[in-house]
């Protein structure tokens, strides 16, 4: 009895001692592991994303705290003007700038309800409506057309506070403007367009008659026939520190700051 006893431990703790050894010998689940790392990196890739394009959602958002988000664009220059200061429609104005982005400008603003100009504008009108809030897209239609044409074209068509025109002889593809603030561009997909727009159209911070009116009926513009564009003001343009002359017609469009763009 006594050596069965002994054989039977014996036994037992073979069939033991082979479990182990198989336990020990049991490679990691390696494919297993390798499967929660990836969904872990995925995951992590995903929220990482999600978190950078909400940052950029408000880098480019206007608000009481970010009053001009243009400041975070690479290349865009900001100058201060003077506001409210106009000039007749036969005066024409020795601009700092080419496009210009403030200064005097004439008391009739041209329309800027997402109208895309076929044919380069006067600036005189144009800039007035910078000082009510729009954002001017121009380009050198000498190098913009074709798809790169109707990329600018879809940015503006209908759009309120925004306008677009040819503008021969300029430095660079594309330039957009708003008050005191103009980016020049050398394509039409640069993504710093966007955010100019969103920085800048509508923005009650930094145009000096928030809310003003874009519509051309209300300032007797000939949206049909708008003056023309003249490349070199002549020897009596008046100077950027012009201050107004007696008698000029004063700015009269202005409209509730409802009119603003949505979402500011």
């Amino acid at each position: 009895m006594a050596s069965g006893t002994k054989n039977k431990g014996k036994k037992g703790g073979g069939v033991k001692a082979a479990r182990a050894s198989v336990v020990a010998n049991k490679g990691k689940p390696w494919g297993t592991i390798l499967a929660v790392l990836a969904v872990l990196v995925v995951a992590g890739v995903v929220f990482t994303y999600a978190i950078m394009k909400v940052n950029s959602a408000k880098e480019f958002t206007v608000s009481e705290d970010n009053q001009d988000p243009s400041a975070n664009i690479p290349g865009v220059v900001k100058v201060t003007y003077a506001q409210g200061v106009h000039v007749a429609p036969t005066q024409r104005v020795a601009y700092d700038q080419k496009p210009p982005f403030g200064g005097p400008h004439d008391a009739v603003w041209a329309d800027c309800t997402g109208v895309v100009y076929p044919t380069a504008v006067r600036n005189e009108n144009m800039v007035h409506t910078l000082e009510h809030g729009a954002v001017w897209i121009t380009y050198n239609p000498d190098q913009v057309s074709g798809g790169a044409l109707d990329t600018l074209k879809a940015k503006v068509d209908g759009v309120p506070y925004m306008s677009m025109s040819p503008y021969p002889g300029l430095d660079k593809p594309i330039s957009l403007q708003s008050w005191g603030h103009q980016l020049k561009l050398d394509s039409a997909d640069d993504a710093r367009i966007d955010q100019f727009i969103k920085s800048l159209r509508a923005n009650n911070y930094q145009n000096p008659e928030p809310g003003g009116s874009c519509d051309s009926n209300q300032s007797g513009f000939n949206l049909a026939d708008p003056p023309p564009f003249v490349a070199d003001p002549g020897p009596d343009a008046l100077p950027m520190d012009y201050s107004g002359t007696a008698g000029t017609a004063p700015d009269t469009g202005m409209a509730p700051t409802s009119a603003a763009a949505p979402g500011q």
